[in-house]
């Protein structure tokens, strides 16, 4: 086990040595590029303080050897001395503490470094990088998918919400098992690439938490037990990322990989009012979530890899989508880089968002205090992370699969999982 350091989030010498390109990323973000400066000025009396306590513990060691030779006036002048100068070196410290927790917490607040390219401003300025498949030309006016999925006899948002609320539901008959279908083929799918199937907790301590960046930007949309000071996580990342938390990890053993299959829970702080109707912004979901730990050099690369499985399992289920680079400002904190893949949604005529990858670089394993150890010593590795299939994906599924009785198409690549159905019908009302 490693462990020790700071909980640091991007690396401090990076910050003193090119302090403009945290700037522009900060400014890239629509974040304060001035506390860029606040740290500088923080780092600088950091070590002033350090040089300071350093300067008078030395002193103070060497007085104690004088001490020892000297007699008489000269050893009570030098005992008078050292008395002195054991409350300097006690301030000093105390000064030295407080210079360092202040500096940390500065250097807490900086998002991870945008990657270069990534587009500028808030959640529209993201760029759209490519399309794939053309939507559905129906000949009917199209159901949603609330509407197909209670013909279905599929999902029932009315029970959920008398059980638990606005934004519950229930999966029911061949919705239930088309949410495990969707999921097993996507981990028979990160299986066969080499992923490590992991099912994780979904209640983590803070640290966890915390290392990932979710106390950040996204704390008000994290359900906290407070007695258990425990937290609910919105994505299996959490754990994922935490699974190695305070270890030193050979680099002939990566990457490492993990599909991690896990209910998740968000309040969706913030949506309220917002697709309110069916599954599309829920408050539990099930998921499958791809994570990786690589070198910091392979990130990018990887980051590609991880892209090409989620269009790999896109593709599976037939649904036209789109993919975008997401602009700064909408990265959330810990990512450097984040795709998005949005499936197109009939009824609403527009693509929303099904699945996202990103590039957290060392950004949450410098917090989480993970290292690589390779011929040059140990250092952060990179961390990366990417949605598989989740439940939201049953909303492109039934609505660009409608057919005009209101039965639905089963994708091929889901039939071996729904034992050998081609088609969901309505049932008997």
């Amino acid at each position: 086990m490693g462990g020790g350091y700071p909980r640091r989030v991007i690396d401090p010498k990076l910050v003193r040595d090119d302090p403009e390109a945290v700037r522009a990323s900060q400014r890239a973000r629509r974040e304060d590029p001035d506390l860029v400066d606040a740290v500088l000025a923080a780092d600088d009396l950091r070590r002033s303080t350090i040089a300071g306590f350093d300067r008078l513990r030395a002193e103070q060691k060497g007085l104690g050897r004088e001490v020892a030779q000297a007699a008489g006036d000269e050893k009570a002048a030098l005992l008078a001395r050292t008395k002195h100068l054991s409350g300097e070196v006690k301030a000093a410290d105390v000064a030295q503490n407080e210079a360092a927790t202040a500096y940390d917490g500065l250097l807490r607040r900086l998002s991870n470094i945008a990657e270069p390219g990534v587009p500028e401003g808030g959640e529209e300025d993201y760029v759209v990088l490519e399309h794939v498949g053309e939507p559905p030309q129906l000949d009917f006016e199209p159901r949603d998918h609330l509407e197909l999925g209670q013909r279905l006899g599929a999902i029932d948002t009315e029970r959920g919400a008398k059980v638990s609320g606005a934004r519950f539901y229930f999966l029911t008959g061949v919705g239930a098992q088309l949410q495990l279908a969707m999921l097993n083929l996507a981990m028979a799918q990160a299986i066969e690439a080499g992923f490590v199937m992991v099912v994780p907790p979904v209640l983590v301590r803070p640290e966890a938490m915390e290392g990932t960046g979710f106390l950040a930007q996204a704390a008000a949309d994290v359900y906290h037990l407070a007695e258990e000071d425990l937290y609910l996580v919105g994505t299996s990342e959490v754990p994922l990322a935490a699974f190695h938390m305070d270890e030193v990890i050979d680099a002939d053993r990566l990457p490492l990989r993990y599909a991690g299959w896990s209910t998740c829970f968000r309040k969706e702080a913030g949506s309220y009012g917002k697709d309110t109707r069916g599954i599309l912004r829920v408050h539990q979901f099930d998921k499958v979530e791809m994570f990786s730990y690589c070198l910091p050099e392979d990130a990018a690369a990887e980051h590609q890899r991880l892209l090409a499985w989620e269009k790999e399992m896109l593709a599976k289920v037939e649904v036209p989508y789109r993919v975008i680079d997401v602009a700064a400002g909408d990265l959330g904190s810990s990512a450097a880089r984040k795709y998005d893949c949005e499936a197109w949604v009939p009824t609403q005529g527009r693509y929303r968002e099904l699945s996202s990858t990103s590039n957290c670089t060392t950004f949450q394993s410098r917090r989480l205090r993970i290292r690589v150890r390779d011929a040059e010593g140990t250092r952060p590795l990179a961390t990366l992370n990417g949605t598989l299939a989740t439940t939201r994906w049953i909303v492109a599924i039934l609505e660009n699969h409608q057919q005009a009785d209101g039965s639905v198409r089963v994708p091929a690549a889901l039939r071996p999982f729904l034992g050998g159905r081609e088609v969901l019908e309505p049932v008997p009302t």
